[in-house]
């Protein structure tokens, strides 16, 4: 497996923006280290374009037809490699050198077999009614109980993109509503990271009391007392609390499982939260998601901080699983305090990647604009990659909010 082709470009006009996609394309595919005749193609466009989804792909399929199957959705960002295009009209393509065997797009109207995959990239709609349980059901429709990728953000129309090699010539593969998006079979090599960006700023307990939204104890102390003394605010004190509350998030693990590892950060399964209210009466804390008892709480902060660290923890993490020889400690370091991994595993290539961030990730939170970005290159060099800035994220078979879902495409 070769190196997958890339393009991307900022234009006005959508035709001059894919034209030059197009010619970044063709360059890469004439070059010995990338894939000649890849068949699976990621397009992912913003909101700009959002309008003309239909010419755009279209166009492409024209210029590309040996390319036969197509996925992708719009965001009002769009992530490559080294760049970030926020609010402005721009397109990226990614071209997947992967068998027909190995991989499936799938949508509404071509549902996905069950048992079939391995794992699946989806994209979905926002609006799509009970959303969380139809990922949940997609998840375990798959090998791994496995998904990655995104819901879609825009300002007009909420496209997504599905066309198959074997689909009616009369489709035009431009969707709105649902799920849609490309299987992988066991064959597929992948590897898939969560970043949560933040970090805990206190024990992990367990629930012993709650109600709807509201958690009443923790380990059995009084919810509200336990999070006061843990960020050493008073509520006799409301211009000190107020602000060191709204900073304050909390991190939710299933019951049974310990949702902060032994290197002090959040796992994958955690679900970060924001906290909406106190309740002085009965000594509780209002978060924004239903809480029931034997589930794990801890609470954390989000900052510039403790994004960027996460994120390189992340990238440090498949770097060394996958090219141990190549990984630059020192340069990742310069990103973070943490200790990395550096135990040799199993050698392969990243070939490829998709990045799916938040809408509230991009730009200044990582402290200028495209930063996200760069930390990424800066830990995975110049590996091909596309992604979108989502209403919100999908990782394993939960939706996520503020985080970042990073998967790499692998080959021997």
């Amino acid at each position: 497996m070769k190196l997958f082709p890339c393009g991307h470009a900022t234009h006005p006009q959508w035709r001059m923006a894919a034209d030059l996609v197009l010619a970044q394309l063709r360059a890469q595919m004439a070059l010995p280290e990338y894939a000649s005749q890849p068949r699976l193609a990621l397009l992912y466009i913003t909101d700009h374009y959002a309008a003309q989804a239909q010419a755009v792909l279209d166009h492409l399929r024209q210029e590309l037809p040996a390319v036969t199957d197509w996925a992708g959705t719009v965001g009002v960002g769009i992530a490559v490699s080294h760049a970030e295009y926020w609010d402005e009209p721009a397109l990226a393509v990614l071209l997947c050198d992967l068998p027909l065997e190995h991989y499936r797009v799938f949508s509404g109207i071509s549902p996905l077999p069950a048992a079939w995959a391995d794992t699946a990239l989806v994209h979905a709609d926002p609006s799509t009614p009970e959303l969380a349980e139809l990922v949940a059901d997609l998840a375990g429709l798959t090998q791994q109980n496995y998904l990655f990728g995104g819901l879609t953000s825009s300002r007009g129309r909420s496209v997504q993109f599905a066309v198959k090699a074997t689909q009616n010539p009369v489709d035009g593969g431009v969707l709105e509503g649902g799920l849609s998006g490309v299987a992988f079979a066991p064959e597929v090599g992948l590897l898939s990271r969560v970043t949560q960006g933040c970090q805990p700023v206190s024990p992990e307990r367990e629930i012993t009391a709650a109600e709807r939204n509201t958690v009443l104890q923790l380990a059995g102390e009084p919810a509200l007392d336990v999070m006061l003394n843990d960020l050493d605010i008073r509520l006799s004190e409301p211009k000190k609390a107020i602000p060191v509350v709204r900073a304050t998030l909390v991190g939710l693990s299933p019951a049974g499982q310990m949702g902060v590892g032994r290197t002090g950060h959040l796992g994958s399964e955690v679900l970060v939260r924001h906290i909406i209210g106190l309740d002085p009466i009965r000594q509780g804390v209002a978060i924004a998601d239903n809480v029931e008892p034997g589930m794990r709480l801890t609470f954390c902060r989000r900052d510039v901080q403790a994004a960027r660290a996460d994120l390189v923890r992340v990238c440090a993490e498949i770097r060394e699983a996958l090219e141990p020889e190549m990984l630059s400690m020192e340069s990742l370091s310069a990103f973070s305090d943490d200790a990395l991994p550096t135990t040799p595993q199993t050698g392969k290539r990243m070939v490829g990647a998709v990045y799916v961030s938040c809408t509230g990730r991009g730009g200044a939170h990582f402290g200028g604009p495209s930063a996200e970005m760069q930390i990424i290159r800066h830990a995975l060099d110049d590996v091909p990659l596309v992604g979108f800035y989502a209403a919100g994220e999908i990782a394993r078979h939960h939706l996520y909010g503020y985080t970042g879902v990073l998967t790499v495409f692998t080959a021997d």
